[in-house]
């Protein structure tokens, strides 16, 4: 039928049927010459050769990356990705003001690289620079030392001054339990906020809480240390006779510690020792804050998920072997007052399979940030660095009152789906005052918590199965 009027209105009105379909042909002809320059401007937008030569472009959910040098030392040349990498180069986009005369500013924008890196990309801009030379600095970028790496991820942070938030702390923490779960150490090197804000001087204090056979004992010391020494050195640090030093992408602690249930008179520490912990590359999370109202942070990172432990403690004249054991190390930071968390760690052994999960939730202080807006988060980790990251976190605690008799913990993501089930088998508890909401207001108690996990589910494709011991960490009333 279409074609049958098509003719007849072709026989009748020739001229005006052929100038409609000369139209028609041209409005068709101009609208695919759109798309395709369209297309090509939008590939020409994502090329990223514009952003620095390449075939990849990375970059973070809100624009530049942070923490990239963790990033491209450990994740893109040494994970899994490893092998699918010829060259990766790190660039920073930027914008100076160039004041010609006064009231009259002009804005540029620039953009700093490697120039090594950038010519092993290709990168067009630098082909014909041949003065574009690797400063001795850019040796941080182009071959970092693990160490390198390790140390700026766990410094430690000036304090916020000009902020109306008290209770800021910061400490390095270690755990640690042998293969046979009979000896179970918390360590913690803690630094406070000098109150005076003037001293240089802050105050510090080392506590272990060691548990054997379930009986679990306290052990602390105390001292004022030097801030610039701290913000210099860290985590390389000293609290009275206690260190931590950071060697060869290896922790080695030394302790001598008080008792403070009955500490020795005759000034010989209660307890004494030396443990080592080895960090794995790849095996970390890299540094992260939440921000609040009014300059309010809190910040955390894992330089070590799970590695190897060797050494000792003399407690009371008797030797404890610690050689075998497994342990992990974490980094915090920020205002604390007010402030309550859950977390949790797990590894599923030393094998080349090995798995490891942290979690976590922070909760802060209604004054400073919706509680209910702050996500938790989840990592999982093999031996060649991230699997899987979720942010869908939930962490239900069971058991009423003073007392969790188990957790259970669903994370859930594009390519992640586990449950974790944590069956409590050891509580031990601190009355933590930092924690209060008001200054005359009820203290947390403090609950650490050992046990077992049950894992299941996918991620990355991969199922997941496994039971080990862990730790966990919650709050009481």
């Amino acid at each position: 039928m279409i074609v049958r009027l098509a003719l007849r209105s072709l026989t009748t009105r020739p001229l005006r049927t052929a100038v409609l379909a000369a139209g028609f042909g041209l409005g068709i002809a101009v609208m695919a010459e759109l798309l395709g320059v369209g297309q090509v401007i939008l590939e020409q937008a994502r090329s990223p050769a514009l952003a620095g030569g390449g075939d990849v472009v990375v970059a973070g959910a809100a624009g530049a990356l942070e923490n990239a040098r963790y990033v491209l030392a450990n994740v893109i040349r040494g994970g899994a990705l490893a092998p699918r990498v010829a060259a990766a180069s790190p660039s920073l986009r930027a914008s100076v003001y160039l004041v010609v005369e006064p009231g009259v500013t002009i804005p540029v924008s620039v953009r700093g690289a490697i120039p090594s890196l950038q010519s092993a990309v290709g990168e067009p801009e630098i082909a014909n620079q041949p003065e574009w030379r690797d400063e001795p600095a850019d040796g941080a970028w182009t071959n970092p030392r693990p160490d390198d790496v390790i140390r700026a991820m766990d410094r430690f942070h000036p304090v916020p001054r000009e902020v109306p938030h008290k209770s800021w702390a910061e400490w390095l923490y270690f755990n640690g339990r042998t293969q046979d779960g009979r000896v179970r150490f918390y360590l913690t090197f803690l630094v406070g906020q000098d109150d005076a804000g003037h001293s240089g001087k802050r105050p510090a204090l080392v506590r272990l809480q060691l548990d054997r056979d379930g009986r679990s004992t306290n052990y602390s010391a105390v001292a004022a240390i030097d801030e610039r020494d701290l913000l210099e050195r860290a985590p390389d640090l000293d609290i009275g006779a206690n260190r931590v030093r950071l060697e060869d992408s290896r922790y080695r602690m030394t302790l001598a510690l008080s008792s403070e249930a009955a500490p020795q008179r005759h000034g010989a520490p209660d307890l004494a020792g030396e443990i080592t912990l080895d960090a794995t590359p790849g095996r970390a999370l890299p540094p992260s804050a939440i921000h609040g109202a009014r300059g309010w942070l809190s910040g955390y990172v894992v330089p070590v998920l799970s590695g190897a432990i060797r050494g000792a403690l003399t407690v009371g004249g008797e030797r404890l072997s610690l050689d075998g054991a497994t342990g992990y190390h974490d980094h915090n930071w920020g205002f604390w007052e007010g402030v309550r968390w859950q977390w949790g760690q797990v590894a599923s052994g030393s094998s080349t399979d090995a798995l490891s999960i942290v979690y976590g939730r922070v909760f802060p202080p209604p004054t400073v940030a919706d509680a209910d807006r702050v996500p938790g988060a989840l990592a999982l980790l093999g031996p060649d660095g991230p699997i899987a990251f979720a942010t869908n976190v939930s962490i239900v605690e069971d058991g009423e009152g003073a007392t969790p008799r188990a957790l259970t913990i669903r994370a859930r993501g594009d390519a992640i789906d586990l449950t974790l089930t944590f069956t409590v088998a050891d509580i031990v508890r601190s009355r933590m005052a930092m924690t209060r909401l008001a200054a005359d207001g009820p203290a947390m108690n403090f609950l650490q918590l050992s046990g077992t996990y049950q894992v299941s589910g996918r991620a990355a494709g991969r199922e997941v199965s496994f039971g080990a011991r862990g730790s966990a960490e919650t709050f009481r009333p």
